[in-house]
């Protein structure tokens, strides 16, 4: 069960990743990478971020890129979150397959 304190932290985290990701893809046509939920560990050290990549396809590749630069971008969160943590958690990401997965249940269920 998460804490109030972890939820906030996630939110904050999840808005600001959304806005790095936002900006660096608009160089990136046709590739959107969004947020769909950060995960935060109770000690705060740790956050897991699920990314949502569309086209599917690139998916593994970009993942692979994001993982890449994971200090850099951790560098640009702590840059934007300085003055509400004190200590930027170190970041993981992993791809969010759910609508993948709605969309393979939504046509299994029509046939």
């Amino acid at each position: 069960m998460e804490t109030t304190r972890q939820n906030k932290i996630s939110r904050l985290i999840q808005k600001e990743l959304s806005e790095i990701f936002l900006t660096e893809t608009r160089k990136m046509h046709g590739t959107l990478v969004s947020v769909s939920v950060v995960r935060v560990s109770p000690d705060l050290s740790i956050a897991k971020a699920y990314l949502s990549i569309f086209p599917s396809e690139k998916a593994a590749e970009i993942l692979e890129s994001v993982r890449a630069n994971a200090k850099t971008i951790r560098y640009a969160l702590a840059g934007r979150i300085r003055f509400q943590l004190r200590k930027t958690p170190e970041l993981l990401f992993f791809i969010d397959d759910s609508l993948d997965y709605i969309e393979n249940i939504d046509a299994l269920l029509n046939k």
